[in-house]
């Protein structure tokens, strides 16, 4: 008898893509844009949704990465219009609101790990906006699973955590999140 191919159902094959996208990025074989379009497809083709319960960690960093890819995509959208198009506008809403989506389950995760095995510092950027605005959160415990935010709720319970530290660092994500699209 011949052995059984296993094969990996969506959930997992969102993660294998993304870590193959990761690694294609990273060598320089796909540029920031192309990864976005590439994790946007990923999502459509596959048909997937995120998870209504977050009870583990896994469940939470891919509806994190989920809402993220959403909303990098519209935002790209977005930008890739003129200001006077009346649709960048809805792009940028819509992007907003998955932002809004992926900072909710941040919480959720920080909640369900009861902030421990974090560690939280605001990062070096390019963008003028984004100064003492964005921050990056490592979880410690869990292959070292890097999270961003702006959100001042995030930023001050982590403070109130005594998780966050007060100084500026580089992302280890540097290079991705200082390159523009």
């Amino acid at each position: 008898m011949s052995p059984r191919k296993i094969v990996p159902n969506k959930f997992e094959q969102f993660l294998l893509n993304r870590k193959n996208l990761i690694d294609q990025y990273a060598k320089g074989d796909l540029t920031k844009e192309e990864f976005i379009e590439a994790n946007y497809r990923c999502i459509n083709s596959l048909d997937i949704k995120p998870f209504n319960r977050i009870d583990n960690v896994k469940k939470a960093v891919y509806n994190y990465q989920y809402y993220n890819v959403l909303a990098k995509y519209y935002q790209k959208k977005a930008h890739d219009m003129s200001k006077r198009n009346e649709a960048r506008q809805d792009f940028l809403e819509l992007s907003d609101y998955f932002y809004s989506k992926k900072d909710n389950v941040t919480l959720k995760l920080l909640r369900l790990l009861d902030f421990q095995g974090i560690e939280a510092y605001f990062v070096k950027v390019k963008s003028p906006n984004l100064k003492k605005k964005l921050f990056e959160i490592i979880l410690k415990d869990h292959d070292n699973i890097i999270l961003h935010s702006k959100n001042e709720t995030i930023l001050n319970l982590l403070i109130k955590e005594n998780v966050f530290i007060n100084e500026t660092r580089h992302s280890l994500v540097d290079s991705y999140i200082n390159q523009k699209y």
